[in-house]
């Protein structure tokens, strides 16, 4: 491999991600779909760290589960 042929192929991909219309959708589909996924995860975690929680009637679920 060349030594500016790394750099030439990180240029191409910054350029076709900011660049170009699916390269902008990519990102946006993308930071979507991790921050999902953090949330589901960082949801979790609360729910097994505090799983004795008593509820009230102002609680609400969101997973629906009882």
């Amino acid at each position: 491999m060349k030594k500016g042929a790394a750099v030439e192929m990180i240029n191409e991909c910054f350029a076709w991600l900011f660049g170009t219309k699916a390269g902008v959708l990519a990102l946006m589909i993308g930071g979507v779909v991790l921050f999902l996924i953090l949330a589901w995860l960082l949801e979790k975690r609360t729910r097994m760290k505090y799983y004795n929680h008593e509820k009230s009637e102002d609680d609400w679920d969101l997973f629906g589960e009882e």
